[in-house]
């Protein structure tokens, strides 16, 4: 599945005018940075292993930056800094570390201030039957999609709780409320993801931070290489819309949740799927 198009960029990796109403710093966090930045902001499955995003609120919109967080395969990140370097900066940002994140976070806060919002995007796949599947499979996986989001929330809170505000977007999956034969490890990772949410939603909703979660289904653009038209056909019949879901539209709830317009808005967790559940 993909993901990534019409928040912070648009399809051309243009800074997109939307991101005013952050009014201050993005952060982009990818393990890698392959085939990203392209377009922008919505679901795991585009990237190999990670995303997340951190914006904050500032008094003028002027001061909107984006610090793309990327541990290897830069190129992509660069050629956007270079393009932007008074709205866009480089920081490395390895997810699956606790002292990663306080180094970025530290690193951000000292050019732009505290953090507003974090959205954690994290996805990475690694499918086989449990049977057969490796411990090491099972572990990277939830590394990858559930205990960095706890690395993420745990590291961006204490600065949220001191400002009496703040958004968290984490970004789940249909297969935690659906889950597909071969994906007991990301299944199970994205369904720690609302749990995750739920829970942490209760202990900060009285200082002002929400958190919700969003579960996108299948993406347009962004499936199996592999699969062929007919099977995209078939499994477009399974869907009521009968199409998948066009990034700028995962984008745009991921957007509403983290803006100041959600303030009531925690503990949600909000499926994208056209309609299959």
């Amino acid at each position: 599945m993909r993901a990534l198009d019409g928040l912070a960029f648009d399809g051309q990796m243009e800074l997109h005018p939307a991101l005013n109403i952050f009014r201050a710093a993005i952060l982009v966090a990818l393990a890698h940075a392959k085939r990203v930045i392209q377009q922008t902001l919505a679901h795991p499955e585009l990237l190999p292993s990670s995303f997340s995003f951190c914006t904050n609120f500032s008094d003028e919109p002027e001061t909107c930056r984006v610090f793309l967080g990327v541990r290897e395969r830069r190129e992509r990140a660069q050629e956007l800094a270079g393009r932007f370097p008074e709205r866009a900066a480089l920081i490395t940002l390895e997810i699956t570390s606790p002292e990663a994140w306080k180094t970025a976070l530290a690193e951000i806060e000292a050019q732009a201030g505290p953090l507003g919002v974090l959205i954690n995007n994290a996805g990475f796949h690694e499918d086989a039957l449990l049977a057969n599947m490796a411990q090491d499979q099972w572990s990277r996986v939830l590394d990858a999609n559930l205990n960095a989001v706890f690395h993420g929330c745990q590291a961006v809170l204490p600065g949220m709780m001191r400002e009496r505000k703040g958004r968290i977007v984490n970004i789940s999956s249909l297969s935690a409320i659906s889950s597909p034969a071969g994906q007991t490890n990301y299944s199970a990772a994205k369904a720690g993801v609302i749990g995750l949410t739920q829970s942490l939603a209760k202990e900060s909703a009285r200082m002002g931070i929400t958190v919700n979660a969003v579960l996108p289904g299948y993406i347009e653009g962004g499936l199996p290489t592999d699969w062929t038209p007919e099977h995209l056909k078939a499994l477009k019949m399974q869907l009521p819309m009968r199409r998948f879901a066009k990034p700028a539209e995962i984008a745009a709830a991921v957007f509403f949740l983290a803006s100041p317009d959600a303030s009531y808005i925690t503990g949600s967790s909000l499926k994208i799927d056209g309609g299959i559940l």
